[in-house]
């Protein structure tokens, strides 16, 4: 009987290069990923994500470290032979085949009716009823994506591989498409890692998110843990969360003591009336406005010459006094 504690994917101190010499492409990665549990692996491009997850799959032989299922190691062992479901970006369906012979074939061994039946219930899932006579050459994007999950899920695997399964698709039915994907595995009880360089994606779908740097695995949590706690000022450029500010600048600059380094976040910074500079605040110039779902957003330039975001109407160039609000800022750093 497999430990529960090495049930499920487990990924040991893998390291992945691609030429001698060259930096590794995965650095050093441990990672554990219990049956049922959806992670999201988030980076920048080149981070790292991508080869970690075709490593796991078995198209990238590790220079070192080992991939694991249930305690049992599978490092060697074939891709068609892992019990591995892969889904990459652009979905690769088979053009010359319809809806339904895409998501039937990994199919092939079961008998016809059977196939037919579990072709239908896929289609169901993924919202498609009634689509399997269609060309896949006439279907939207996102019903390709559609088509080729339910093609992912349709042998039943016990891990599910989604590299960038959205990036090619509009904003809006990305955030759709992301919701969809984190219900059909939680009805379908599938242990998946999805990789996204989109953090509302990985947010939307995942229990834990993991964050990569230039190889390395430097935070995995769930997500709103890893917004209100990053490691570092890296995971908070990839949020978006605004410029990370030092101990002594915030006490000098607002008159603020904090006790470790934060980032002004978007709210964190308060605008007073335009020309009312003051004490308790800080007087800084407007780089740019914009107006953003329903607000106006302001960039002003602090001391140091960086920018930060301000919620309020103004117009470039003109001053404002802004202040701090404490709960808004990010800590940076172990929580």
């Amino acid at each position: 009987m497999v430990d529960a504690s090495e049930s499920g994917l487990s990924v040991r101190d893998l390291t992945v290069r691609y030429q001698d010499g060259a930096p590794p492409a995965v650095d050093g990665v441990t990672l554990h990923v219990a049956p049922g549990q959806v992670v999201a692996l988030l980076g920048a491009s080149g981070s790292g994500k991508s080869s970690l997850l075709r490593t796991v799959a078995g198209l990238v032989r590790p220079e070192s470290g080992a991939v694991l299922w249930d305690g049992a190691d599978v490092t060697r062992v074939p891709v068609h032979r892992r019990g591995f479901g892969l889904m990459f970006q652009d979905g690769q369906l088979f053009p010359h085949r319809d809806v339904a012979g895409n998501v039937g074939y990994a199919l092939s061994s079961m008998p016809q009716a059977r196939r037919r039946e579990r072709v239908a219930e896929l289609l169901e899932l993924v919202g498609l009823e009634g689509f399997g006579d269609r060309p896949v050459q006439e279907i939207s994007g996102g019903q390709a994506q559609r088509v080729a999950l339910a093609r992912a899920l349709a042998a039943q695997p016990r891990l599910l591989l989604l590299d960038e399964p959205l990036s090619a698709l509009d904003k809006a039915l990305r955030s759709r498409l992301a919701s969809d994907i984190r219900g059909l595995v939680e009805r379908t009880g599938t242990t998946t890692v999805h990789v996204t360089h989109d953090q509302d994606e990985a947010f939307a779908v995942a229990d834990l998110v993991g964050v990569m740097e230039a190889g390395r695995l430097v935070q995995l949590d769930a997500p709103a843990q890893l917004w209100r706690h990053p490691v570092d000022a890296g995971v908070v450029e990839l949020l978006g969360q605004g410029p990370v500010v030092t101990v002594e600048a915030m006490e000098a600059w607002f008159g603020v003591r904090v006790d470790g380094p934060v980032a002004l976040a978007r709210g964190a910074l308060v605008a007073g009336d335009v020309g009312d500079v003051g004490e308790g605040g800080l007087d800084v110039e407007v780089v740019s406005a914009r107006f953003v779902r329903g607000r106006g957003e302001l960039e002003v330039r602090l001391p140091d010459g960086r920018l930060a975001t301000v919620f309020g109407d103004a117009g470039r160039g003109e001053r404002l006094r802004v202040t701090v609000d404490c709960g808004a800022l990010v800590r940076v750093g172990s929580a």
